[in-house]
Parts: structure tokens; C-alpha cells; sequence
């Protein structure tokens, strides 16, 4: 598995003492991810290297550094983990508490005139709590990234990401609840007894099929925005890259045979979505005989790997599988998205040189730029579920930023995800989601 090495190095301050270290790097066919002066003391400098590097591989790198007569290696970095030390999270209050009287304005005697105004008026509960703002993040921990079923705690970083990612950019309360759970029924009955406690819900990282059956089920039983990220957080990013590339390749994008490899929760979402976008020819494969099954009832066709790559105009794959795709698989003028992180199926230099029109990877297109937006959205139009004209919305409004070669926006730029959470509001209001 290749994971980010970050290293420090010393370096003497003076003319190519960098580019001998960058050079003993390209030697052992690293490629350096990131570079960071990160201090200089008179006659040295201290650089932080990113690297990408499979944990079961000795590239002799270490010894190749400390050989160089200009530089040492002084360890490796827990940059990574020093951003997660107490976690990523935390409650804080909007209002000031400094004097008594604020105390007793917002606690007690006060608060029970605002407790009371609910309960004769429930849906004051909106104008004065923050149940507007307030996502529950769900996960039972047996899809977490790649990763697999590795339990709710050990997905508990993943989930305080997600809440702090909709804390920056659409000023959301995200709150991670996790569930030791793996039966539909315990997930269906235990987020239904708590769903007063938010706005809206996300769940998350929940394996397939539960994740459909459970999240079927929550739609019905509740009236609130509820989606698994897994699946249309996914779909509406694949959708507008989808739009950008076909428009950039002369393509159309409903007239496209279009191949999904992988039906697992993301898959049979991207599927989903393209089907009701008016895709015609979705052809899908999966080493599970009832995902095909599921792709064939909603509209799709099963096939082999085999038959997938000779048929697609565009392939999409989301299995996990690093270099499940060969490079003999792809065809001239076919688009590639293989969306497996870290490790794509096929990389996006491979299959262009087979000749590929265009060719991306997860790295460039990411979930985050969907679920800030579309729970913001659907929150600020009072919705009571999500549509798909919300997920139209919001990948149309991604194809619309996406600016230069890029397929997708800058995913850090806030305006993006304000833009995507205004045009999910005006849909949902026009699509019926808030009746």
C-alpha cells in the first residue's frame, strides 16, 4: 500500500545542494508530492519532502540522503498524525457568556420560556435552536475509505474530517455518532430514535448492501434530508467531472455507452445517478452477483471486465483494486476514471499512452466538493429529502466552475461550495423536496 513518507532533511544552504537531494529522490523512482523550507539556521535548511512510497518496498532512499556529502537525515515527520492529536473537532458556543444575566438568558430561568415556545409551536424549534445547522454523521465503520470494515472508533477520524470540512466551508455542525451495529434493522430503529437531534443526516461509510437497505428504509421513515455520501456524494463529483470531459472530448454524455467497474455502494450510486441523468447504455461488472443483479434492475447491463473495457466509450471504475485495469484494456479515445483512493485501478499516464482521450484518478476528484453543498442547500430550503433534480443541481453547478484542464472546481475555494449549496436550494424548492 503506498502511503505519504514525509521526511527531514538538513541541507547546506548554498547553490545545488537541493537538487542533489532531489536527484538521490528520482533515483530510486520516488516522486516528491510536496517540498517545505521549514527553517533556516545560518548555513542550513530544513526541508520537509512528501513522498508517495509502498510501505513493503526498501528504496534505500535513507542511506542514499545520508550519503550525500551536503546533507543529513534527521527522521521523518508525524505531520499527519500531529493534525489529529485531540482530534479534529469540538463544540463551541455562538453566544457570550460573561455576565450573570447571559447566564441566565440562555440557562436557567430563561431557556425554559424558548422550551416551552417550542412545544406549543414545534416549528419554532428552527428559529431557535441549531437544528439548521446541525448534520448527524452515521457510521456503523464497515466501509471506511478502503480500508474496510475496520470498526466505528477506528472510522471515527474520518467522520471528525467530514465535520470539520462542513464547519469551514458551509458553517454546518457535523456530529460523528457511531454505531455498533451491523443489521439493517438495529441501524434502521437506532438512527430513526435519534434523528430529533439533527437537521439533516449523512450516513456514512456503511458497507453494501446494508447501505441500501438501510438508507431506503430512513427515507421512508423520515422527513429530513438523509443520504449515504458513499453513494450520491460520489455520484453528483463523477457526474460533473463527467460533464466537463465529455464537453472537452466532443462526447455525449446520454448517448455513451458508459462502463462502471465496481457495484459496491459508490458504483451502483454513480450508476444510479447517470441512469436518471438519461445515460442510456450503462454496462457495469462486479465480482458479486446480486450488485449486477441490482445494476440490471434499475436499468443497467452486467457484463465482464473484459466485456466493460471493449464496449465503454467511458469507464468508471470504484472497486479498490490498484492496477485491476491493464493497460492493454483501454481502448483508443476512451475517458478513464478510475476513482479508487489511494490507489487508482489504472493510472492516468498508463492509460493515456494507450490512448486514452483522457484519463483522471480520485485524487482529482473528490466527494468533498459535493456533500458540504448539498446538505447546506437542502437545509437552507427547509427540505425533507433530497431529489435528484438537487444532485443535477449541484454537479452542473461543479462543471459550470471547473475552469482550464481541470474537470471539477478548487475544492478549497469556499465560493465553490456556496454556489453548490444555492443552486441545491433552488432546486430543491422548484423539485418539490420541501412539500
Amino acid at each position: 500500500m503506498r502511503v505519504p513518507e514525509i521526511l527531514l532533511i538538513q541541507s547546506e544552504h548554498k547553490p545545488g545542494s537541493l537538487a542533489k537531494i532531489l536527484q538521490a529522490i528520482g533515483e530510486t523512482g520516488l516522486v516528491v508530492e510536496h517540498l517545505n523550507a521549514v527553517r533556516r539556521d545560518q548555513d542550513q535548511t530544513v526541508w520537509e519532502v512528501t513522498l508517495e512510497m509502498d510501505e513493503n518496498v526498501d528504496y534505500g532512499l535513507y542511506e542514499r540522503i545520508d550519503a550525500l556529502p551536503n546533507a543529513k537525515l534527521l527522521g521523518k515527520s508525524d505531520r499527519v498524525f500531529d493534525r489529529h492529536r485531540g482530534g479534529k473537532i469540538m463544540m463551541v458556543t455562538r453566544t457570550r457568556i460573561e455576565t450573570l444575566q447571559q447566564l441566565r438568558d440562555i440557562y436557567t430561568p430563561g431557556v425554559a420560556r424558548v422550551c416551552l415556545a417550542i412545544r406549543k409551536n414545534p416549528e419554532e424549534v428552527w428559529e431557535y435552536t441549531n437544528l439548521r445547522r446541525t448534520v448527524g454523521i452515521i457510521t456503523n465503520g464497515t466501509a471506511i475509505l478502503g480500508l474496510g470494515d475496520i470498526g466505528p472508533r477506528a472510522g471515527l477520524p474520518v467522520m471528525e474530517g467530514k465535520a470539520a470540512l462542513m464547519a469551514k466551508f458551509v458553517g454546518l455542525s457535523g456530529i460523528p455518532v457511531l454505531l455498533d451495529a451491523k443489521e439493517p434493522a438495529q441501524i434502521i430503529e437506532t438512527v430513526k430514535r435519534i434523528a430529533p437531534s439533527f437537521g439533516a443526516i449523512q450516513l456514512e461509510d456503511i458497507a453494501a448492501p446494508v447501505c441500501f437497505e438501510v438508507e431506503d428504509a430512513l427515507r421512508d421513515a423520515l422527513d429530513m434530508p438523509l443520504m449515504h455520501d458513499d453513494q450520491h456524494g460520489t455520484a453528483v463529483v463523477t457526474l460533473a467531472a463527467l460533464l466537463s470531459a465529455t464537453q472537452r472530448t466532443g462526447h455525449e454524455i446520454e448517448h455513451s455507452v458508459i462502463g462502471q467497474v465496481g457495484l459496491g455502494a459508490a458504483g451502483i450510486g454513480i450508476a444510479r445517478l447517470l441512469i436518471a441523468y438519461g445515460v442510456k447504455n450503462v454496462v457495469g461488472t462486479d465480482l458479486n452477483p446480486n450488485a449486477v443483479k441490482r445494476l440490471e434492475s434499475m436499468g443497467g447491463k452486467g457484463g465482464s471486465l473484459e466485456d466493460v473495457m471493449r464496449q465503454a466509450d467511458i469507464v468508471i471504475a470504484t472497486t479498490g483494486k490498484r492496477g485491476l485495469i491493464k493497460p492493454e484494456m483501454v481502448q483508443k479515445d476512451q475517458l478513464i476514471l478510475a476513482l479508487s483512493n489511494p490507489e487508482p485501478e489504472i493510472e492516468a499516464g498508463d492509460a493515456l499512452a494507450q490512448g486514452a482521450a483522457f484519463a483522471a484518478d480520485g485524487r482529482s476528484i473528490n466527494n468533498f466538493l459535493g456533500f458540504p453543498g448539498l446538505f447546506r442547500g437542502a437545509l437552507d430550503a427547509e427540505a425533507k429529502r433530497f431529489t435528484d433534480a438537487m444532485f443535477f443541481a449541484a454537479a452542473n453547478k461543479l462543471a459550470e466552475l471547473a475552469v482550464g484542464h481541470d474537470l471539477v472546481p478548487d475544492s478549497l475555494d469556499i465560493k465553490v461550495h456556496e454556489q453548490v449549496a444555492k443552486a441545491v436550494c433552488e432546486a430543491a424548492k422548484s423539485s418539490g423536496a420541501c412539500d
